[in-house]
């Protein structure tokens, strides 16, 4: 935890070229508490909000089946960009409930999932697997002195003092950019 994977999944997730690429996109947080039903329906809300022509509140419902189809037919023939961020679950039978309605996307459509675990990412078949390594004691460094010292006004004694603590606490924070 804390290496840095939403934070990537969002910065390609809120960029530019993404954005005009795929017809829509939805971010599902999953964590541990993985639910199918609840996951199913957060997709679809999003997906249905992201049509102008879709006015089904089907999402309500806690039918599996009927939630499914719903995602089926309200995400087929279009480009998207699914994001399930932060899931936990190594269960292929839940994987293949979830994502079986969006095996009709429009070529390209794309999921990408944030995990802390190796197997979920292979029980999800995920191409390629992208593992995330902790930073250098160095790109720690670095991203806290921005943020500490945003002014460069403190005279050089206090910087270098200063400078001192903060590798101190950068090494402390063992590659983790969110600690």
């Amino acid at each position: 935890g804390g290496v840095g994977k939403t934070t990537l999944a969002q910065l390609v997730y809120n960029d530019e070229k993404v954005e005009e690429y795929f017809d829509f996109k939805v971010w599902v947080c999953v964590s541990e508490d993985f639910d199918v039903v609840r996951v199913t329906k957060s997709l679809l809300e999003s997906v249905v909000r992201n049509t102008p022509s879709a006015t089904s509140k089907v999402w309500e419902s806690d039918n599996l089946d009927i939630l499914r189809v719903e995602l089926k037919k309200n995400s087929r023939e279009k480009r998207f960009l699914f994001v399930l961020d932060d899931l936990w679950n190594d269960n292929y039978n839940d994987w293949d409930e979830l994502v079986s309605p969006l095996i009709d996307g429009k070529p390209g459509s794309s999921v990408i999932i944030t995990t802390r675990q190796q197997k979920v990412a292979e029980m999800a078949k995920t191409f390629p697997i992208y593992k995330l390594d902790p930073l250098s004691d160095e790109d720690c460094w670095s991203i806290l002195s921005k943020h500490a010292m945003e002014n460069d006004e403190c005279d050089a004694s206090k910087n270098t003092a200063l400078e001192e603590i903060g590798r101190k606490i950068a090494r402390k924070c063992g590659g983790l950019p969110l600690a």
